[in-house]
């Protein structure tokens, strides 16, 4: 999971909710904090057992480029309500959620980003072809399914929470398998009780069923490709969830453009916020000219 390491909002960035036709959603949503929104909205999404608070270190220097910028908790993900039916918890049904987000912005079409599992989610709302979108971004995610020691952490986790899908569960997978980790990490006492509270938070449901769609997802670059929008993959040189050069071959297939962050693993938001934040405004600053261009 992406551990944030501050968080304190930074000027410019609120709490807020989202409400769409599917339900609310919780978000941070970051404007300029000097200057209008001259350019196009951005909307970010973050991976499995993540949270809004994933993208922090981004927000204010996302914004500052003039832009709203909006980073989200997916259904059943720490402070956003979880579905009523588990069977909702799907990609499709996620990619569905985040769709209506993005139409929520009021400011035309946005540019979408998924990190990692969010990656997965969000590649189903640009194949929906429902939402006006400018560009999409894949952060630190790849074609399919997950694979690896992450795999593992994904199947473990599935079997602790078992038949009982209950917050007092995960109360007690806490207790037993991620309190000390997390201390021994060397996180401040302010990071470790916040993930505690995130993950005792999650919907026990959303976590066994996304964990399910992140173990079993099918590589869809190819009807992806067909959308046409422009892409970046994103990810950083010592990733250890989607091997790298899986994340490169799929830039290649998609035609999109590709940043390796450096010194950065699966998390670059947070391992590498200036430089990740500095490859984004660019990116989409890009194309917006190029729309503009067109125009």
């Amino acid at each position: 999971m992406s551990t944030p390491r501050f968080l304190g909002l930074p000027p410019g960035v609120r709490h807020t909710t989202v409400r769409t036709p599917m339900g609310s959603v919780a978000a941070l949503q970051a404007t300029p904090a000097a200057g209008g929104c001259e350019r196009q909205p951005a909307l970010l999404v973050p991976g499995y057992t993540g949270s809004k608070e994933d993208f922090i270190a981004l927000l204010q220097t996302l914004a500052s480029a003039g832009r709203a910028v909006t980073a989200v908790d997916m259904p059943g993900q720490y402070q956003s309500p979880g579905f009523v039916d588990p069977e909702e918890y799907t990609r499709v049904g996620l990619g569905r959620v985040i769709g209506e987000v993005a139409l929520t912005l009021d400011d035309g079409p946005v540019h979408l980003l998924g990190h990692s599992f969010g990656g997965l989610v969000t590649r189903e709302t640009v194949i929906s072809a429902t939402v006006p979108l400018l560009s999409f971004t894949l952060m630190s995610s790849g074609p399919s399914a997950i694979g690896g020691s992450r795999a593992l952490d994904a199947r473990s986790l599935v079997a602790a929470i078992g038949q009982a899908r209950t917050r007092e569960r995960l109360e007690e997978i806490w207790a037993e398998h991620l309190d000390a980790p997390t201390r021994e990490s060397g996180v401040s006492p302010e990071i470790h009780a916040f993930l505690r509270r995130r993950m005792v938070a999650n919907h026990p449901d959303a976590l066994v069923r996304m964990a399910e769609e992140l173990l079993n997802a099918v590589d869809r670059t190819p009807e992806l490709a067909r959308s046409q929008l422009p892409m970046l993959v994103l990810y950083g040189e010592e990733d250890d969830a989607w091997p790298p050069e899986a994340q490169s071959a799929m830039a290649g297939h998609l035609g999109a453009e590709r940043v390796v962050i450096p010194g950065a693993a699966h998390s670059p938001n947070v391992e590498a916020p200036e430089t990740t934040a500095e490859a984004l405004t660019a990116f989409w600053n890009q194309v917006e000219s190029k729309e503009r261009g067109g125009a």
